[in-house]
């Protein structure tokens, strides 16, 4: 269990280094930082992220869900103001950066444990 945690741990904050290497306006410092922007962007994630969702519930439906895509713009955004060594600027960064994110995340999770 523990190591699961830790090797998923790993795998995002690889991803995020990864992302930052490719999506001109994401920028981290170094690995350390990338570690502990995954941590800030999950805290995010679970506790800005549901009050989010649920208060734009009836946009995401009408735009049959597109709408989530900001919404994790704006929470990878918001977790960059929190962690030093971690900066996205613009929201066109963020938004790309987090579907890249999203999408790298999971293949490299794919890869690591299948």
């Amino acid at each position: 269990m523990l190591l699961h945690i830790l090797v998923s741990w790993l795998v995002s904050a690889v991803a995020l280094w990864i992302v930052a290497q490719l999506i001109p306006g994401i920028q981290v410092r170094g690995f350390g930082a990338a570690l502990l922007a995954t941590v800030v962007i999950a805290v995010v994630n679970a506790t800005v992220g549901p009050v989010l969702k649920f208060l734009t519930f009836p946009l995401t439906i009408l735009t049959l869900g597109l709408f989530l895509l900001v919404i994790n713009a704006l929470l990878l955004k918001l977790a960059s103001l929190f962690t030093p060594g971690f900066r996205v600027r613009g929201f066109l960064s963020a938004l790309v950066g987090s579907l890249v994110l999203t999408i790298l995340t999971a293949l490299l999770r794919h890869v690591v444990y299948v």
